[in-house]
C-alpha cells in the first residue's frame, strides 16, 4: 500500500509538472520512492516552470553508435505546446564545449538521443569517484527558438557492464606460513581488484590444486571488499615439505562471467609464537592539500612480545592500497611513520584509504587502517567553460542585429575545484554591454541578449566574463566571448535635406539640371548602396539620374501654367526587403513678363440709375495678369482723355464726374486701357458703355376720378360683373416702374364692389338689395411695379346706388362729409371672436344684471321692430341727418350722444380721431372710482409708402370687454334715402340720439340681414377685442366737436 501511495503522489507530480512521461531509474541500493526523490520531482517541477528542466536516462557503457536513448519531444511533452507563431521551427541543440566530443547526439529538428562512435568507457569517466558511488554523464540541449526556449539538463546514469576481469595485484602470490600453524588457522591472500562494480565486480574466490592441505575462505571487509583467507586443513613439518605450490582463481558475478588466476606459492618457515599488535587500528587524520613534501601524515605503532629477529616489525602497504596514494605517501617500514611523498591535491583525491600492515616476519601481519582526509585550501581558480548555443565561426558569435530580446548566445559553466565556500563561484561581465548573465542551474548561466542590438552603433562586442570564487583572497578567471553583429537592413537611407528648394525661370531649355539630391545609409555592404527614383506624384516636366541624384528638367516650364511643383524623391537601398525614403522637393518657377493683361469680357456695359450722384460708383473693371509681382502689376485708366468719366488705376472703380439725364443722353461709350508694370510693359484696351436706367422716382397719379369728391351714380338693377366705374392712373416713369396694379384697400362694407387689378374697371360683385342703397365710399391704391420700391397713390370712389340723383346738392354735401370720416380698411385676419360668441357674452352680462329689465327690454324690442316697414317709409322722407343703425347683434338700446367738431386736415391725411371708452368698478374694493381708459388713434395717410398696418392691441382695457370703439371709427357706408320730405317719421319705433356725423349707420330690417357676418363687419361682434360684460356703468368719450348734431335711430332687433 505504501507503494502504491507513493507511486500517485510521484504521478500527481509529474502532471502538475506537465511531464506525463518521465524515466524512472532504480539503482542498487537507492530507494527512488523515497521522500528525497519526491522532493526531487518537486524541484524539478520548479525548474521546469522556470524555463529550465532535468531529464534523467539510462545508457549502458560500450552502447554501439546510433543506438536510440531517447525522445525529447515525447518525454518533455513539448508536443502540447500550444501552437505559436514561431520564427522558425523548433529546434533541439546540444550544448558543449568547443573540443569536446559529446559521446551522444540529438536530432536537431525531432529531439531523438543517438550514441555516438565515441566509446562510453564507465570506468574511464568515473576513475576519481568511489567505487560504490553512481556513475553519471551530463549535458545540456537548449531547445529553440527564443520564444519557447528551453534549457534541458540531461543526466546519463552510466550502467556498468562486465567489461572487465578482476586481476589479483601480481601474477604469483608468495606466503610464508609456521610450520606449527594450527589446524584452521587463516592466512590472508592478496586481493584481486575488478574495476566494474555491484555484480560485475569480484563475488568469488577459488582454490585449484590445494591437495586437501589448504583450503580458502571469502570474507567482507567493512568497506566491502571481499578478501581471501587461506586455510591450514592440516599439520604442517617444515622438514617434510618447506613449499607449496597452488592456483588461487578469482571470479566476478557479471554475464558473461569474468575470472583470471593467480599461482600461490606457500612457503613453511619455523615457528614465530607472537603477531605484531597495533596500538590503534583505525586512524584518522586531516592534512591540507598544500601541506609540504615530507610533511608527518600519522605516526603508527605496532608490539611483537617475541625477542630478536621475531620482534622485529616490518610497516608495509597493503596490496588493496591504490597506486595513487603509494604515489603521494612514503610509510617507514621500520618506524611507522607515514609522510607525504609528493604533493596533494583534494581536488585530485579528496581522501585516502592506507591499510597498513605490521609484519614480523611471520605469517599473520596486524592489520591498520589510516584514512587521510585532505582538507581543502583555495588554490584552484575557478573555470567558465563556454559552450555556445547560437553556431560560431572561428570561436566568434555572429548575431543579427535584429535578434530579439532574450535571444540566447551561450551556456557559461563556472566550476571550482575546491569545496564550500572556496568553490562558490559567482560569474559576472566587467562593463555594460547589451548581454546579461541570467542563472539556470547550480554555476550555470544563459548569456542573453538583453538590450536590441544596433549594427550602425557598435559591430562587434568583445565580452570578458569573469568568474570569482568566495575563499580569502578570492581566486578569479577570466574569458574572452567574441561577438559580430551581422548587418541588417534595418535603416532606411537619410536624405541630406528635409525639403529640396529649387528655383528656375521658365521659358527655359529642356534639359537643364537643376540640382543634384542626396542621401545616406547607415547600414553596410549592399544595405548601404543607394538608388534614386521619382516619386508617383512627380510631373513628366523632370527626370532624375537612377545613380547621381542629379534632378533635370525636360520640357520648357510655362509659370502661368504651373508656378510650382511638388513631388517626391524618393532613395531606395539594395537591402533584402529595401528600404526606402523620400523628400519632398520643391521647385519654384520664376516669372517672366510674357503675358499681356487681360479683361475680364472684351466689352463691358454697365446699367446705372439716373439718378447716379456725381463721383458715384458706375462699376467695375476686372483685368487679370498671368504673370506675377511687378509683371502683373496693371495700371487701369481711359483713353482719350475722357473727362466725364474717371477710374481707379488700381482697383478699376468707374465713377462719373457727370450727372445723368436719361432724356438728354441714354448711353456714354469709352475705352479703357491697362498696362502691367514689367520692364518691357504690355498693355489692353476694352470698351466700356454706360447706360442710363430709368429711376422709379415718380409714384402713379389718378386721372380718373379727379377727386375724392366726386361720385359716381350705381343703379340697383346693376348685374354682378357690370363694369360700374374705371379708375385710370398714370406714371411718369418707364418700364415695369410705370406699370400699374389697382387694388381696393378700404371701404366697400358691403362687399358689392370688385377692381380689376390691370385695366381698374370697378365691378358690381353682388346684386344689391334695399339694404345696399345710399353711398358707398371704395379705397382704390394703384401701386407701380418698380424695384426695389414700388409708389402708390389711394383715391376715395364714391359710388352712389340709388335709382337717380334727385338732389346733388346733398350728395355732394354728403359726400363731403363722409370723406372727413375714416375709411376702415381691409383686414386678412380673421377676428378671434365671432359674432355670435361676441353676441351671446354681451347677452349673458345683460341677463346677469338684471332679468326683469332684459324681459322688459325683449318685449318692448319685438313690438318696435315689428314696425320695420313704416320706419323705411319714414327714412325716405328724412331730410335731416336722423339715420338708423342696425347692429343684429346688439339685444339692448344704447343711447349715445355725440358731439363733432370740425377739423382741418392736410390734404394727405384723411382723419385722426380718438376714442375713449371709460370703465368705472363700483363693486371693486381694490379700485374705488377707478378706471380704465383706452384711446386709439386712426391716422391714414394716403400718400403714404409703406405697409397699411390697422390692428391696434389695446392694452389698457379690461379683458372680455366690448370694443364700442369700433362703432365710432368705422366708416360704414352711407344710406340710400330720396328727399321725401312728406314721409312723416314714426317715432315709435325709434329712440333718437345724437351722433357724430362722421359715424353713420345703416338701418336694417331683417334679424338674418343684420345677423350676416358679412354685412356689418364694424359691429360691436367684430371687435378684435374680448368681449367683457360692463357691471359698471359706462361712458363713451369723443372729442370736442361743434354744436351740430344730427339725430340718429338705432333699431335693435331681438
Amino acid at each position: 500500500m505504501e507503494t502504491q501511495r507513493q507511486w500517485v503522489l510521484i504521478q500527481i507530480f509529474q502532471v502538475l509538472c506537465g511531464l506525463t512521461q518521465r524515466t524512472v531509474t532504480s539503482v542498487l541500493g537507492m530507494d527512488l520512492l523515497s521522500g528525497t526523490y519526491i522532493f526531487a520531482v518537486l524541484l524539478a517541477c520548479v525548474v521546469f516552470h522556470s524555463g529550465a528542466q532535468e531529464k534523467n536516462y539510462t545508457v549502458r557503457e560500450e552502447m554501439p553508435e546510433n543506438v536510440l536513448i531517447g525522445d525529447l519531444l515525447k518525454d518533455l511533452n513539448l508536443s502540447l505546446i500550444p501552437n505559436k507563431s514561431l520564427t522558425s521551427a523548433m529546434q533541439f541543440k546540444l550544448v558543449y564545449k568547443t573540443g569536446d566530443v559529446p559521446l551522444i547526439r540529438i536530432e536537431e529538428g525531432t529531439g531523438e538521443i543517438f550514441t555516438t562512435g565515441a566509446r562510453i568507457d564507465r570506468e574511464k569517466l568515473c576513475a576519481g569517484i568511489p567505487t560504490d558511488e553512481l556513475c553519471f554523464y551530463e549535458v545540456e540541449v537548449a531547445i529553440l527558438p527564443d520564444e519557447i526556449f528551453r534549457l534541458v539538463k540531461i543526466r546519463f546514469l552510466i550502467e556498468d557492464i562486465n567489461d572487465n576481469a578482476p586481476l589479483f595485484p601480481t601474477t604469483v602470490i608468495n606466503i610464508s606460513i609456521p610450520e606449527n600453524s594450527a589446524i584452521n588457522s587463516k592466512y590472508t591472500l592478496p586481493a584481486a581488484i575488478d574495476p566494474d562494480v555491484g555484480i560485475n565486480g569480484v563475488q568469488n574466490y577459488e582454490l585449484i590444486k590445494g591437495q586437501n592441505i589448504f583450503g580458502l575462505d571469502v570474507i567482507e571487509t567493512p568497506e566491502g571488499d571481499k578478501m581471501p583467507q587461506l586455510i591450514v586443513q592440516k599439520e604442517l613439518d617444515r622438514e617434510e615439505k618447506d613449499t607449496y605450490v597452488m592456483k588461487v582463481k578469482v571470479e566476478d558475478g557479471g554475464f558473461p562471467q569474468r575470472s583470471s588466476t593467480a599461482i600461490l606459492q606457500v612457503s613453511v618457515t619455523d615457528t614465530n609464537d607472537n603477531h605484531p599488535v597495533f596500538k590503534e587500528t583505525e586512524i584518522e587524520v586531516s592534512i591540507p592539500e598544500n601541506a609540504p613534501v615530507g610533511t608527518s601524515v600519522t605516526q603508527l605503532h605496532a608490539t611483537d612480545a617475541d625477542i630478536g629477529e621475531n620482534a622485529r616489525i616490518h610497516f608495509s602497504f597493503s596490496n588493496l592500497v591504490s597506486n595513487i596514494a603509494k604515489r603521494l605517501f612514503h610509510l617507514n617500514t621500520t618506524t611507522g611513520l607515514i609522510t607525504i611523498k609528493e604533493p596533494l591535491d583534494r581536488e585530485e583525491t579528496p581522501n585516502h584509504k592506507l591499510l597498513v600492515l605490521a609484519s614480523d616476519g611471520g605469517l599473520v601481519p596486524a592489520r591498520a587502517m589510516v584514512l587521510v582526509n585532505v582538507t581543502d585550501v583555495n588554490d584552484n581558480v575557478p573555470s567558465i567553460d563556454i559552450r555556445y548555443i547560437v553556431n560560431t565561426i572561428n570561436d566568434t558569435v555572429v548575431l543579427s542585429e535584429n535578434a530579439s530580446l532574450n535571444t540566447k548566445i551561450a551556456l557559461i559553466t563556472v566550476t571550482d575545484k575546491d569545496a564550500d565556500h572556496n568553490g562558490r563561484v559567482t560569474c559576472f561581465t566587467d562593463h555594460e554591454i547589451p548581454f546579461r548573465l541570467r542563472p539556470v542551474f547550480s554555476n550555470q548561466f544563459l548569456l542573453e541578449t538583453a538590450a536590441y542590438l544596433d549594427y550602425e552603433s557598435t559591430k562587434e562586442y568583445a565580452i570578458k566574463l569573469l568568474a570569482a570564487d568566495a575563499g580569502k583572497p578570492p581566486l578569479n578567471q577570466s574569458a574572452m566571448l567574441f561577438i559580430k553583429v551581422k548587418d541588417e537592413n534595418d535603416n532606411a537611407p537619410v536624405f541630406t535635406q528635409s525639403l529640396v528648394t529649387v528655383s528656375i525661370p521658365e521659358n527655359n531649355s529642356p534639359g537643364v539640371q537643376l540640382t543634384k539630391v542626396s542621401a545616406t545609409d547607415a547600414d553596410s555592404g549592399p544595405n548601404a548602396e543607394i538608388s534614386f527614383l521619382l516619386g508617383p506624384d512627380a510631373p513628366p516636366e523632370f527626370s532624375l539620374d537612377r545613380r547621381t541624384g542629379m534632378l533635370t528638367v525636360v520640357k520648357k516650364l510655362d509659370r502661368e501654367k504651373e508656378e510650382k511643383y511638388l513631388f517626391t524623391v524618393l532613395a531606395k537601398d539594395n537591402g533584402v526587403p529595401p528600404l526606402t525614403s523620400n523628400v519632398t522637393v520643391f521647385v519654384s518657377v520664376i516669372d517672366q513678363n510674357d503675358n499681356s493683361p487681360v479683361f475680364t469680357h472684351n466689352e463691358y456695359n454697365f446699367y446705372v440709375p439716373e439718378n447716379l450722384p456725381r463721383h458715384g460708383t458706375v462699376g467695375l473693371i476686372t483685368v487679370t495678369d498671368p504673370d506675377y509681382g511687378e509683371n502683373s502689376a496693371v495700371t487701369l485708366s481711359i483713353l482719350d482723355e475722357n473727362d466725364d468719366f474717371t477710374i481707379d488705376s488700381q482697383t478699376g472703380v468707374i465713377r462719373p464726374n457727370i450727372s445723368f439725364d436719361r432724356e438728354k443722353q441714354e448711353s456714354y461709350t469709352f475705352y479703357v486701357k491697362a498696362e502691367d508694370g514689367g520692364r518691357v510693359s504690355r498693355s489692353s484696351s476694352a470698351k466700356v458703355t454706360i447706360n442710363v436706367v430709368d429711376v422709379n422716382d415718380n409714384k402713379p397719379v389718378f386721372i380718373v376720378p379727379p377727386s375724392n369728391y366726386s361720385y359716381e351714380l350705381v343703379l340697383p338693377s346693376t348685374e354682378p360683373g357690370t363694369v360700374v366705374f374705371q379708375v385710370i392712373a398714370v406714371d411718369n416713369d418707364t418700364g415695369m416702374n410705370a406699370e400699374v396694379h389697382y387694388s381696393i384697400v378700404g371701404g366697400n362694407t358691403r362687399d358689392l364692389f370688385e377692381i380689376n387689378q390691370t385695366t381698374g374697371n370697378i365691378i358690381m360683385k353682388e346684386k344689391c338689395d334695399v339694404t345696399d342703397l345710399g353711398l358707398h365710399r371704395v379705397l382704390v391704391k394703384a401701386n407701380d411695379l418698380g424695384q426695389p420700391d414700388s409708389l402708390f397713390s389711394v383715391v376715395t370712389v364714391n359710388l352712389f346706388v340709388n335709382e337717380s340723383v334727385t338732389n346733388a346738392t346733398l350728395i355732394n354735401e354728403l359726400v363731403h362729409k363722409s370723406s372727413e370720416a375714416p375709411v376702415t380698411p381691409n383686414t386678412e385676419i380673421a377676428d378671434a371672436s365671432s359674432p355670435t360668441s361676441d353676441y351671446v357674452k354681451i347677452l349673458v352680462a345683460v341677463v346677469a344684471g338684471t332679468i326683469t329689465v332684459v324681459v322688459v327690454i325683449f318685449i318692448t324690442a319685438v313690438v318696435r321692430c315689428r314696425q320695420a316697414p313704416h320706419l323705411k317709409a319714414a327714412q325716405k322722407n328724412k331730410q335731416n341727418s336722423e339715420w338708423a343703425t342696425p347692429n343684429p347683434e346688439n339685444r339692448q338700446m344704447i343711447m349715445m350722444k355725440k358731439k363733432k367738431k370740425k377739423k382741418k386736415q392736410s390734404p394727405k391725411n384723411l382723419l385722426l380721431n380718438f376714442v375713449t371708452i371709460e370703465e368705472t368698478k363700483v363693486d371693486d374694493v381694490d379700485n374705488d372710482g377707478n378706471s380704465i381708459t383706452l384711446e386709439l388713434p386712426i391716422d391714414l395717410e394716403e400718400q403714404t409708402m409703406g405697409k397699411y398696418n390697422w390692428v391696434t392691441t389695446p392694452t389698457t382695457f379690461k379683458p372680455d370687454s366690448p370694443d364700442l370703439a369700433r362703432h365710432y371709427k368705422s366708416a360704414s357706408p352711407q344710406p340710400a334715402f330720396q328727399i321725401q320730405p312728406e314721409t312723416p317719421l314714426n317715432s315709435k319705433h325709434h329712440i333718437i340720439q345724437e351722433l357724430p356725423l362722421d359715424n353713420t349707420f345703416v338701418a336694417c330690417d331683417s334679424i338674418s340681414k343684420c345677423s350676416s357676418s358679412s354685412s356689418d363687419p364694424y359691429s360691436v361682434s367684430d371687435s378684435g377685442y374680448p368681449v367683457t360684460t360692463f357691471e359698471a356703468p359706462v361712458s363713451v368719450h369723443a372729442r370736442p366737436t361743434d354744436s351740430r348734431t344730427s339725430p340718429i335711430e338705432i333699431c335693435s332687433e331681438i
